[in-house]
C-alpha cells in the first residue's frame, strides 16, 4: 500500500483551510482549532508549506498566514513534496544514490513509470479542486472567522 505520510496529508488540510478564505490572514491557533489538529503540528506544517513557497505570512496583531499563489496554481503534488520531500514509490525512485541495487535490478524501468504516473496524477490536481465551495458545503462561517462588515459593526 503507497500511503502519504501523516503530514503530507495534514499540509494538505491546512492549505484548504487556507485557500476557504483566499482574502483573509489566519492566525496558527485559529487554523489549528479550525482544522482539529494541534498547534505543534500545525506549526510545523507551516514551517514547511512557508520555506517551500506555498504559504506566506504577516507579522502582528492583525498577521497570520495566506496563500502565497492563487488555490488554482498550486498543485497537490507542490504540497507534498512541501512537506514530504521529492515523491517516490520506491528508494530508488526517490534517491538512486540510496539503493545499491541500482546497477542490476530489473524492476526499475516499470518502477520509474509507476512512479512518474503518480507523480503526474498529483500534479494535475490542484489546490482549488481540493477545496470546497463555502457557498455550497458550509451554511455558516468557519470558526473564528467574520467578514470584513462584521469586524466594524457598531
Amino acid at each position: 500500500m503507497i500511503l502519504l505520510s501523516k503530514m503530507a496529508d495534514y499540509g494538505v488540510i491546512v492549505m484548504v483551510r487556507l485557500a476557504s478564505s483566499p482574502d483573509r490572514q489566519i492566525n496558527a491557533v485559529t487554523l489549528a482549532d479550525d482544522t482539529h489538529l494541534s498547534e505543534a503540528t500545525v506549526a510545523k506544517v507551516l514551517k514547511s508549506l512557508t520555506r517551500s513557497g506555498l504559504v506566506a505570512s504577516t507579522r502582528g496583531p492583525t498577521g497570520g498566514y495566506h496563500l502565497a499563489r492563487t488555490a488554482s496554481a498550486i498543485t497537490v503534488a507542490e504540497i507534498v513534496a512541501a512537506i514530504d520531500g521529492p515523491f517516490g514509490v520506491t528508494e530508488c525512485t526517490s534517491n538512486e544514490d540510496a539503493c545499491d541495487r541500482v546497477a542490476f535490478c530489473t524492476t526499475k524501468p516499470a518502477w520509474n513509470r509507476i512512479n512518474t504516473a503518480i507523480n503526474a496524477a498529483l500534479s494535475s490536481v490542484s489546490l482549488a479542486e481540493m477545496t470546497p465551495a463555502r457557498d455550497r458545503f458550509m451554511a455558516a462561517p468557519l470558526p473564528h472567522e467574520t467578514s470584513t462588515l462584521e469586524s466594524f459593526s457598531v
